[in-house]
């Protein structure tokens, strides 16, 4: 198996693509990221427009953050535009707890995500979820994402699982990897603050153990490692450029 590229969350950047989309995404490629994933902003430029800005940079959609209310409400709109960009992951980035924690919320949620892969799946696009940590309340005798899971379709309906927030809630990300193989394409890297207030940190710079998480995803076949980081504590494009630079003294990027 080949290198697992590197893409950057611009959620990361949010604070800098409102304003200079433009020279924030031509400063991560400049850092040596390999892609991108999407995060709503887009600069005002029309999909034609990013994509030659991708093309022009070397750079590819890992995927792209979009709400499953927009998700479900122009299809065809949406399955134009990620097309033209070159985007083939539409990742529901986040869902309230109450949406989950019950038996009967996580089953519900779990019907309205193939119900999207199935309207997606002409188009040659995938349906992806990303967790968070609430995502780890007990719905009967199991985590509501590992329901989620169970009962969306394997192959049409992916997992983005984040390290970190697999992490807060508890559990292992080496296991969970192990676990899920073939259902974890896009793998959000973001490391955990020592203290405990458990707060976000660059990859390389918190504590979780990232050797065997690299060798797990590739084992459970990760297609792209994308950085994100919800907070950071200095620049955003210095804390992208260190958890980068971490992962290239790995040999990873």
């Amino acid at each position: 198996m080949g290198r697992i590229p590197v893409a950057l969350q611009l959620y990361t950047v949010r604070d800098l693509t409102p304003t200079d989309f433009v020279g924030t995404v031509t400063k991560v490629a400049q850092m040596g990221y390999a892609g991108v994933e999407m995060a709503g902003v887009t600069g005002g430029l029309s999909a034609k427009e990013l994509k030659k800005l991708f093309d022009d940079l070397g750079l590819r959609v890992a995927g792209s953050h979009i709400g499953i209310d927009i998700l479900e409400k122009d299809p065809a709109a949406v399955a134009d535009f990620n097309l033209t960009i070159g985007n083939p992951y539409l990742v529901v980035p986040y869902m309230p707890k109450e949406a989950m924690n019950t038996l009967e919320g996580a089953q519900a949620l779990a019907q309205r995500l193939n119900k999207l892969a199935q309207t997606y799946k002409p188009y040659g696009l995938k349906v992806a979820y990303h967790n968070h940590a609430h995502e780890f309340v007990r719905v009967g005798d199991r985590y509501a994402l590992e329901l989620l899971y169970d009962q969306t379709d394997p192959v049409l309906v992916q997992g983005e699982p984040d390290l970190y927030w697999v992490t807060y809630g508890n559990e292992d990300p080496v296991a969970w990897l192990k676990n899920h193989p073939g259902r974890c394409p896009l793998v959000h890297l973001k490391d955990m603050a020592p203290g405990p207030e458990r707060t976000f940190a660059e990859v390389g710079e918190g504590i979780i153990n990232w050797q065997p998480v690299f060798a797990a995803a590739e084992t459970a076949g990760a297609q792209w490692y994308i950085v994100e980081q919800d907070r950071c504590q200095r620049p955003t494009l210095e804390s992208a450029a260190l958890s980068l630079k971490h992962l290239k003294e790995w040999g990873i990027a």
